[in-house]
């Protein structure tokens, strides 16, 4: 009976050994997957941010320009060294002598007005916010199927 008591006792604590050394084992794998994809993880979100802070930059870049171009064009406005013209119906015909010759500039007798520089500025601005956002939901755009690319 005592042998029969301590084999009993022996098969348990093989059992229990191998039970606990098993479970130190799986948790240890366990670990080293999650270290495995969290370093994954890590690199793909590097890649993203490096990704994200790109297109900010070149978005921040291209603001930039297009906000110094547009006061170029306004100061040249104001200053009167860019006209806005725009062709206008004539509704009674305008008599030229046959012998004057056509100036070098003149478009087949076609009648123009000037803008008003305030009314052009504000054309112009309304076009340029436009730009603006077409600019801004094509980066949110690239930035989407950056990182959509990241995470396959």
């Amino acid at each position: 009976m005592k042998g029969l008591l301590s084999g009993l006792i022996a098969l348990l604590l093989t059992f229990g050994g191998g039970y606990w050394y098993g479970g130190r084992a799986v948790k240890k794998a366990q670990q080293e997957e999650v270290d495995r994809l969290n370093a994954q993880a890590r690199t793909k979100e590097e890649a993203l941010i490096a990704a994200v802070n790109t297109t900010a930059d070149a978005l921040r870049k291209t603001n930039e320009k297009a906000k110094t171009a547009a006061q170029q064009r306004d100061a040249a406005i104001t200053a009167g060294t860019y006209k806005l013209r725009v062709p206008v119906k004539t509704t009674c015909p305008v008599y030229t002598a046959p012998d004057t010759p056509a100036s070098a500039g003149d478009s087949a007798g076609e009648a123009r007005a000037d803008l008003d520089p305030a009314f052009g500025k504000a054309l112009f601005a309304i076009a340029e916010e436009g730009d603006r956002a077409i600019v801004k939901l094509n980066a949110c755009i690239e930035m989407y199927n950056k990182a959509r690319e990241s995470q396959k």
